[in-house]
């Protein structure tokens, strides 16, 4: 029998529950991270939730914590009753098309950056060439500002996506400032972060992911 997060759960609970649905199986730091809550008070979240049957640990180098399928079938009706409770829909749907839009072309600069063509031939991109990364990190620096009011759209509909906003901006910052693996590698790339967002918009619309 499906046991839904309790009455008295906090937004701090459901924070923490629908970020593991978006992340999947994660350690404690990186779902501290993606949520914006301490490590600590995550942790804290984290406990509550697997007495409550909807999250559980792993242990091993893959492991982590992780949603039960009590916690997916959880999630998904608390959501649904925050979407209905703040009538955000309209304007979540709306904001949802224009994500839409700017997808594509995401996909399109993270190609770019992880391969080139060079004399007819595509090949990897190995980042020997720093001219040729800075002039894909400005495409992603033109992408981010009209990604921004996009993000704005959807935490005015719903506060827990201004989370996005500060991420997204994070992973520009520090791959601008030499750290590259925020382009693509990294766990908190801006291209993870961005494919969280869509899994985000997806589960809170309750839209099957094709």
């Amino acid at each position: 029998m499906t046991r839904p997060v309790p009455s008295h759960a906090t937004s701090a609970e459901l924070l923490v529950l629908h970020t593991l649905r978006c992340v999947g199986v994660s350690g404690l730091s990186r779902v501290a991270g993606a949520t914006g809550l301490t490590e600590s008070d995550t942790e804290s979240e984290l406990i509550d939730l697997a007495l409550a049957g909807l999250v559980t640990r792993t242990s091993g180098d893959f492991g982590g914590w992780g949603l039960t399928e009590d916690g997916r079938v959880a999630d998904a009706e608390r959501i649904a009753d925050e979407v209905a409770a703040a009538g955000a829909r309209p304007r979540l749907t709306a904001a949802f098309d224009r994500f839409l839009l700017l997808n594509p072309e995401l996909l399109d600069l993270c190609t770019s950056w992880q391969t080139r063509t060079m004399g007819g031939t595509m090949t990897m991109n190995d980042h020997s060439d720093p001219a040729y990364d800075a002039q894909v990190l400005d495409r992603f620096t033109e992408f981010h500002r009209r990604a921004e009011p996009v993000c704005a759209e959807l935490a005015a509909a719903l506060p827990r996506f201004q989370r996005y906003a500060v991420r997204l901006g994070d992973a520009l910052a520090r791959a601008r400032a030499g750290s590259l693996e925020y382009v693509t590698d990294s766990t908190s790339s801006y291209h993870t972060v961005w494919f969280q967002l869509h899994e985000d918009l997806l589960t809170t619309l309750g839209i099957p992911r094709h």
